[in-house]
This record gives C-alpha cells, structure tokens and sequence, in this order.
C-alpha cells in the first residue's frame, strides 16, 4: 500500500506499450525534435490508457541548442564524444541516435526555418506542443540555462506551419537513421 503509481524508462517504443499493460503511470522516453516516433506511435496509446509522458533528452545531446558546429569539440569524458557509435550504452542516448554533422545540418536548417536565435528553447516549446507530454526533463549546466528552459513555457504556441516545418526536416534529415530504430 506504499507505492500507488510507479513507472518506466524506456529506450523504444514496443517497451513503452508492453508496460502500459501492468497499471504503470508514467513513462520516459526520449523525443525532441530529432526522435518524432513517439508521437506517432505511442502518445495516443498513453492518453487512453492514462499514462504520463516524461520527456528525456529533449535537446538531443544539444545539438537542438543550434549551438554546435562540424568544429565543436567534447571532452574526454563527455558521452558525445566516446559513445557517438554505441560502444559504451545505447547509441540512441547520444545525439538522439543520429550522425552529428546530420545532426548539426538539421538544427542549423531549423534555426533558419523556424526564425529563432534560440533553438533550445523553441525546442522545448516544441515538445510541449502535445498534450500527451506531462513534464520534459532538460539538462543545464548554469542557473541562467535552466531559467532560459523555463521561459520555454512562456513562447507562443507552434502554428501548424511551423509544425510542419519540423516533420519536413526530420523527414528529410532525420527519419532514415532512426525512426524504426527506437
């Protein structure tokens, strides 16, 4: 009688709706812009049978910043430079999955698109477009970081233009390396 609601973190989608069907409450899963899966195949599943989307990696590793470019450089011991193939956990963790220079085309594309100097909080506005999505869970290294992520609630909804400005360039850039993958 202690514990009334539990729930899963999940690396693909199958996980996820294998284990709505024991009573869980929430699941983690990542998606952003980069990783549009679950909202294709799994959020309409959580919204029937009452189950809390929780957002990880929503930035994607922080290539949704905008900030990263074919130059950019990571530490020794920073995930996205030793497990950009897989060798140490999941590749999906790692840039959602996808090859980074793609990656950086896609976000550099976006950024255009979209018209914003700041791509990490459109990214956040963007994923709190469903309302599926019960919480995102963003990374920060700063205290201004994490008020800029908060100020995500505060930008205007998406239009369907802009909406599908995302699809189209996921689409284009994206779809192939990992939305049958996760």
């Amino acid at each position: 009688g202690i514990v009334r609601n539990y729930g899963v973190s999940v690396e693909r989608i199958d996980e996820a709706i294998a284990a709505m069907q024991y009573g869980i409450s929430a699941i983690e899963v990542i998606f952003n812009m980069f990783r549009l899966r679950p909202a294709d195949e799994l959020f309409a599943a959580a919204h029937e049978n009452n189950v809390g989307i929780i957002v990880r990696v929503p930035l994607a590793s922080g290539l949704l910043t905008g900030k990263f470019n074919e130059n950019s450089v990571f530490g020794e011991n920073d995930h996205r430079n030793y497990n950009r193939d897989g060798k140490f956990f999941d590749k999906g963790e790692t840039f959602s999955g996808i090859d980074y220079m793609t990656g950086v085309k896609a976000a550099k594309e976006l950024k255009e698109a979209l018209g914003t100097d700041n791509l990490a909080e459109t990214a956040l506005r963007y994923i709190l477009m469903y309302p599926e999505v019960s919480t995102v869970i963003p990374g920060a290294s700063s205290p201004q970081q994490i008020v800029n992520n908060a100020n995500a609630t505060q930008l205007p909804p998406f239009t369907p233009e802009q909406m599908a400005i995302v699809r189209d360039i996921y689409n284009r850039y994206i779809r192939e390396q990992v939305h049958d993958k996760w």
